[in-house]
């Protein structure tokens, strides 16, 4: 039995598209990622709309959480804008 390796990359994209979020901590713990902005800043050069915010948790705490979602109407616009200059 042959057993294929999935990159970190591509396992962060799977988790991400199911509807889940994950801070840079939680990619770091769950996936060995230690810059999960150069991660995030990939995916959206393949094409894929990867979002960061910035949430307050219960205790205080800030952190930014990716997700993965829909580009908006205007996003795509200056997408064709960008192509088109």
């Amino acid at each position: 039995m042959v057993k294929t390796k999935i990159s970190k990359t591509a396992r962060v994209l799977s988790f991400l598209k199911k509807g889940n979020d994950i801070t840079e901590s939680q990619a770091a713990t769950r996936f060995g990622i230690r810059n999960m902005s150069a991660v995030a800043s990939y995916l959206r050069m393949q094409g894929y709309a990867i979002y960061c915010n910035r949430k307050t948790f219960s205790n205080g705490n800030t952190a930014s959480v990716y997700k993965h979602g829909a580009p908006t109407r205007k996003v795509i616009a200056a997408g064709y804008r960008a192509l088109a200059a």
